[in-house]
């Protein structure tokens, strides 16, 4: 599309504003998503309809509603910075960004209510959060402790119980909260490695991520730590729990971060998306390792 085309459009396309909800963002939480699925331990039979409105709720609608929230917000920002982006292009004019992000917040609050109480309260959480990550007065992602840690609950967290919820009807089994909470705080070091790619952006806009108040090489050293103790603390569960191959496999995905931490660690600047693309998968695979096993003990009974 021309320029002029876009100044003078009255109304977004439909690629327009599916750009505006990233869907590259939205395999996170539907991977969480799965993984409280399995965990639950709940065969399909006929809750595939709680599935598909499970999977809408943590990709498109919850997730493609904080997206929209966050560019409709940082508009300013992006003019500057990244003008082809939809709202500063033009592609999706005046307010329909806000309208959007407004209307995705009401439409996934009923989706949710329709699915079960806990569900709508995580969803609830879930999109309050998204809102306060992005708009004033909190604007959370200014913040190098309260921005991660509201995209780690949001992501993993929240979308884990979600899943689990949707299959079990109800509140899910304490493990799988065990596991959700433990998964979600390491998941925080995910969040600030993230932030790597913006330092120079981030230092420029007063945003207080931590490789900008410490300094890449300390940031690195702790989230690392921030990824690897929770999920230590997962092993040691899943052999409590008498899980002792599981605990074999995710231990082994560990040791594996371990090694590659080490070398990032070397240069973190450069190699961060390195890590996201096989520290990261490792630990996301530990994740769905880990969900097997308590969901096999659901099964059985334990």
């Amino acid at each position: 599309m021309s320029p002029t085309a876009a100044l003078t459009r009255t109304a977004p396309a439909p690629a327009a504003i599916l750009e505006l909800a990233k869907p590259v963002t939205w395999f996170p939480p539907m991977w969480a998503f799965m993984c409280g699925v399995v965990s639950s331990g709940v065969a399909l039979g006929s809750r595939w309809p709680f599935l598909i409105a499970g999977l809408l709720l943590t990709g498109p609608l919850v997730c493609g509603t904080s997206q929209a929230v966050n560019d409709w917000f940082d508009r300013h920002v992006d003019a500057i910075n990244e003008p082809n982006r939809p709202i500063p292009s033009g592609r999706i004019p005046g307010r329909w960004a806000l309208w959007l992000a407004i209307g995705g917040t009401l439409v996934s609050a009923i989706v949710a209510a329709l699915t079960g109480p806990w569900v709508f309260v995580a969803t609830l959480v879930g999109l309050a959060s998204g809102w306060a990550y992005s708009a004033p007065p909190f604007r959370l992602k200014t913040s190098g402790i309260w921005g991660p840690a509201v995209c780690a609950l949001s992501y993993e967290g929240l979308t884990w119980f979600t899943g689990a919820s949707v299959m079990a009807g109800g509140l899910p089994d304490t493990r799988i909260l065990w596991l959700l909470g433990l998964y979600s705080l390491g998941a925080h070091g995910i969040m600030t490695l993230n932030d790597f790619k913006a330092v120079e952006g981030d230092r420029v806009m007063g945003i207080r991520s931590l490789p900008v108040v410490l300094g890449t090489d300390r940031a690195a050293r702790v989230a690392c730590i921030v990824m690897a103790v929770p999920q230590v603390i997962v092993v040691g569960l899943l052999f409590h729990w008498q899980l002792y191959w599981h605990a074999a496999g995710v231990g082994a995905l560990v040791l594996g971060q371990l090694g590659l931490m080490v070398r990032l660690l070397g240069d973190p600047l450069a190699r961060t998306p390195w890590y996201n693309a096989t520290g990261t998968s490792l630990y996301v695979f530990g994740m769905l390792g880990s969900a097997f096993g308590v969901g096999e003990m659901i099964r059985a009974g334990l």
